[in-house]
């Protein structure tokens, strides 16, 4: 392991000037290439670059981390819609009224983990368990992961070894000094039979839910993304090389083995060979899109952009998830500033008592969050949200390419609340959302329900007008045996060489929870991998 970098001046200085040189003198070939340095590639960047004997080459889309508007965690919504945001919006709904929803993801080194809201939620027993069958891997199962996670954590809460590492690189901690918004959404489940915990992770992920102050990425006040869990720690090492404002504009195959990949930068476009594999890890939306535009995926879609077919996959860019989610808002009495990350308390339960586990998500935020359509009812000044959404959606998407050009965004239907059970499941959600927000324990805090409003329908058309994403977009590259599996267990891509995915797109649904955590294990997962698979 590298010794810790977190705020040393010289270190930065050196990895800085390390990775100038680097990029002054790109090379033509390296042992491995990772596409993506979010949470899943710079795991793996990491743990590749461990072994001296290997070189390696991560290449972002986006530029540097290094900014303020990145690391200081209360900042983080001023990310959305910016240059580090890739901006994409899903086709008109007509199950959302006709609506476009934004559909954010993170662009720069750190991903996700970079502008998001620094949630550490492992998922659900259930959710690992699911994976493990349908990969047919134990690897991939619930007793399995919780080892990773011991291994990779660095937990700075109440201690618990049966649960918690506090070894690793991973710095979680508790919400510091919550806001007493957060204690009162505590109290206000303990009135309504909702047991709380002593952490979201853990026990509460192995049972029917909970609620609990929320787990952070967060240092000395400061966002602890993955990418500066993982990577910046080992940027002085001379076989990192750390490519930043780069396209990568398709993979490139000799037969069915991936022999490189075709990049942009700096206005040029040129080849790199990759010696030993690619592994792809630029997100649920780019994922797909590269594998089509690089000749994996539906014959026939392909046929119509005049890609040459490498391997015909019909499961690539299907099976798009996310967590949708209905914002209820109460006005504050007086006003309280947001503190951390201005979402510190979380809360998992069912939308029916015959589940066998959490289907419903609840993050507390700590400032007005309407949609577009509700802010119509009147945005308090001062006030909270209820950010309520559906864990477990029934509802599935599709990314699709418009055009064979790497430049072009790709249509994204996301097709929330298709499916007619995912209302169902909305109905209890915002009701149990309105059930909290009205319990005694608010009452030294709030004034009133602000949106929809007391006395104002909790109704299918304010459901459908309320309904945001998470921006958890998972599962159009998903793992499995199947026809429409992409990548098998070992995030291999099916009936293709030396090309690896390691993104959410692999997940086969949706995790319960924030969806940074589990990225990190499948990053871990395919380092371990690609370690024992070349003796690294």
């Amino acid at each position: 392991m590298s010794h810790s970098s977190f705020g040393d001046a010289d270190f930065d200085r050196r990895a800085r000037e390390n990775q100038a040189r680097r990029r002054a003198d790109v090379k033509t070939a390296y042992d491995f290439i990772v596409c993506g340095a979010g949470a899943a590639g710079s795991v793996i960047a990491r743990r590749l670059a461990e072994n001296p004997g290997c070189s390696v080459l991560l290449i972002e889309a986006g530029g540097s981390d290094e900014d303020e508007v990145v690391m200081d965690p209360g900042r983080w919504p001023l990310n959305l819609g910016s240059e580090r945001d890739w901006g994409f919006a899903a086709e008109p709904n007509p199950h959302l009224g006709g609506r476009a929803l934004s559909m954010s993801m993170g662009k720069g080194l750190g991903g996700g983990s970079s502008v998001n809201v620094m949630v550490w939620a492992r998922g659900h027993r259930s959710d690992w368990d699911h994976f493990a069958a349908v990969s047919g891997d134990d690897g991939w199962g619930y007793d399995a992961v919780l080892g990773i996670y011991r291994r990779i954590e660095n937990w700075q809460g109440k201690p618990d070894p049966d649960y918690r590492g506090t070894a690793g690189p991973v710095w979680v901690q508790p919400a510091n000094d919550p806001s007493p918004i957060a204690g009162g959404l505590l109290d206000a489940a303990s009135a309504l039979g909702i047991p709380t915990f002593d952490s979201p992770n853990g026990r509460m992920m192995e049972s029917g839910g909970g609620a609990a102050y929320t787990d952070m990425l967060v240092r000395d006040g400061r966002r602890h993304s993955l990418y500066r869990a993982y990577v910046h720690p080992v940027a002085d090492r001379p076989n990192l090389t750390i490519l930043t404002d780069t396209l990568v504009r398709r993979i490139l195959f000799d037969g069915t083995q991936a022999s490189g990949v075709e990049i942009e930068l700096a206005g040029r476009i040129r080849a790199i060979t990759a010696g030993t594999e690619v592994i792809i890890s630029t997100g649920a939306i780019n994922t797909p899109k590269l594998l089509m535009l690089s000749g994996i995926g539906d014959r026939g879609e392909l046929d119509r952009l005049g890609i040459p077919l490498v391997r015909h996959l019909p499961g690539v860019g299907r099976n798009l998830q996310d967590h949708v989610s209905f914002g209820l808002t109460w006005e504050y009495r007086a006003p309280i500033a947001p503190r951390n990350s201005g979402s510190e308390a979380t809360l998992y339960w069912k939308s029916r008592p015959d589940l066998e586990a959490p289907d419903l998500l609840f993050c507390q935020v700590e400032f007005p969050v309407p949609s577009e359509r509700t802010a119509a009812c009147g945005v308090p000044e001062h006030g909270w949200t209820m950010f309520a959404g559906l864990a477990h959606p029934h509802s599935r998407g599709q990314v699709r390419l418009q055009s064979a050009d790497p430049a072009m965004a790709p249509v994204v239907d996301a097709n929330m609340m298709s499916d007619p059970r995912d209302m169902e499941a909305a109905r209890a959600c915002v009701k149990l959302c309105r059930d909290l927000g009205n319990q005694a324990a608010f009452d030294p805090f709030v004034s009133r329900e602000a949106i929809p409003g007391d006395g104002n329908d909790l109704d299918d058309a304010f459901i459908r007008d309320a309904a945001v994403t998470y921006w958890h977009q998972c599962g159009t590259a998903r793992m499995g045996l199947d026809d429409m599996a992409v990548v098998d267990a070992s995030l291999a891509v099916h009936g293709v060489g030396r090309l690896r995915v390691a993104d959410g797109s692999i997940l086969p649904k949706v995790p319960t929870g924030n969806t940074q955590a589990p990225c990190t294990i499948v990053g871990e997962r395919a380092a371990d991998i690609l370690r024992r698979q070349y003796g690294l």
